[in-house]
């Protein structure tokens, strides 16, 4: 498997995505309000456990969360069956009623508006049913907001240990990209993860606008962490046939 750094233009099918998705984000249904709450939960959590995380994560270069794309697959994997038992009539998506007989099966505990904002937030394209991408983003957002200690040890019936330290990496992944610790990604924020590294030798401006375009869905200046996950699935090629994506940031 290969990920690789390079230009933006040498991944023209991830720009592609990120224009088609941008734009249904923007358009259907007023997204931009219906998504706002379920963010703004999602921004506060981040910004506590920003705070009280006292160790110092295991990511110092963006290149560190890059070489870590195949343990994040293969991570998600198992995430495959629970969607497959959950999906009753085999159609490739869990409707409302199908979501609502996972969560408590699962025992997540969740008021109403709770499972609507996040079946509106994941449902991207407006189909009424969550798809296996999508049901990722679901997952680990519930994973991320439920009352649990930011851990190892945590407890909780998100899935395997392994899922749950695949979602502890994308988290830990997402707080280092953000700087300022205000739970949401700016450019800034990217331009700072991307010299981490190597200060010396900067990122051209465009790479980084590229980098950030391609996970500001709704172009509104700001990447939540529901877009992060969206884009991350994308580049570690979950749920496709191609063994070996090229990731070119």
């Amino acid at each position: 498997m290969k990920y690789s750094l390079g230009s933006y233009e040498a991944c023209p099918a991830l720009k592609s995505l990120s224009h088609k998705v941008g734009g249904m984000l923007c358009c259907h249904n007023n997204s931009a309000n219906k998504y706002k709450r379920l963010d703004a939960k999602v921004e506060r959590k981040m910004m506590e456990i920003k705070r009280s995380t006292s160790r110092d994560g295991d990511f110092r270069s963006v290149n560190g969360i890059i070489l870590r794309f195949p343990q994040i697959k293969e991570g998600l994997k198992d995430i495959r069956g629970v969607f497959e038992q959950f999906d009753e009539d085999s159609n490739g998506t869990i409707d409302r009623e199908e979501l609502n007989k996972c969560l408590h099966d699962l025992q997540f505990h969740l008021e109403k508006k709770e499972i609507d904002d996040l079946f509106q937030s994941c449902d991207v394209n407006g189909s009424e049913g969550i798809q296996f991408k999508e049901f990722i983003v679901l997952l680990c957002l519930i994973y991320l907001l439920m009352d649990h200690s930011y851990s190892p040890q945590a407890t909780s019936q998100i899935g395997s240990p392994q899922l749950k330290a695949t979602f502890d990496t994308i988290i830990e992944a997402f707080l280092f990209l953000d700087k300022n610790g205000d739970g949401k990604l700016n450019k800034k924020d990217m331009a700072k993860s991307l010299n981490e590294a190597s200060p010396w030798e900067k990122s051209p401006a465009h790479i980084t606008r590229s980098r950030f375009q391609e996970m500001d869905w709704d172009r509104n200046g700001k990447v939540t962490f529901r877009e992060f996950l969206f884009s991350l699935i994308n580049w570690i090629g979950i749920d496709t046939d191609d063994d070996n994506p090229m990731v070119e940031w």
